[in-house]
């Protein structure tokens, strides 16, 4: 299906600040409010043909009411608007909706269902999901840890293990600063001395 029904349009307004649900929301049997299509297209800035194909290829199924023949609207959650989002900012970085579906699947296969809690960040090419400063894990290569270095807790680290080993000062002493220069100047006459020699 490429367009919404009649029965799926509604207004395109934006939820208001008070209790009531827009126009285009619905309620589910135990009372959820849930968003239909044309709403989450124009929340989430996507067309309703992506909305259409990505609920029938399964990349992300309205959590609250899918489909189910004739007649019937999907109806989407929060959360559910909330994943659609990230799908379309990964699909505008440049990553191909094949890797996106790649890496939801990973997560899904972890048993990771609220997908509107995790941190995903992505190069352009490939997806890999933030769980802490330390950690980052490459979604499309099965969840493979990637290496990562929070400078902060390197700079704390350092400074905790420095606190009971002994430590130089950078400039020398006065004393030694001052022999130093004896042993120069020292080393500068004796050489002038052996070329008067030599000469």
């Amino acid at each position: 299906m490429n367009e919404p029904r009649d029965s799926d349009r509604g207004s395109s307004e934006h939820p208001g600040a008070g209790t009531a649900a827009p126009a285009d929301a619905a309620y589910d049997a135990d009372g959820t409010v849930g968003y239909r299509g044309v709403t989450a297209c124009h929340a989430v800035g996507i067309s309703y043909r992506q909305l259409d194909y990505w609920a029938r290829t399964a990349l992300v199924v309205p959590s609250i009411r899918d489909a189910s023949g004739s007649g019937t609207q999907r109806l989407y959650s929060f959360r559910d608007l909330v994943v659609l989002k990230v799908v379309k900012r990964l699909l505008d970085a440049g990553v191909s909706l094949q890797n996106i579906r790649k890496a939801i699947e990973t997560l899904r296969s972890r048993g990771v269902e609220d997908l509107a809690g995790i941190t995903l960040i992505s190069d352009g090419t490939t997806v890999y999901e933030c769980r802490s400063p330390e950690e980052v894990v490459d979604l499309l290569q099965g969840g493979q840890g990637v290496f990562g270095i929070a400078i902060g807790g390197a700079f704390k680290e350092i400074q905790g293990s420095l606190s009971h080993l002994p430590a130089e000062p950078a400039a020398p002493p006065v004393a030694d600063l001052d022999a130093a220069v004896t042993d120069v100047a020292g080393d500068e006459l004796a050489a002038r001395r052996a070329r008067r020699r030599a000469g």
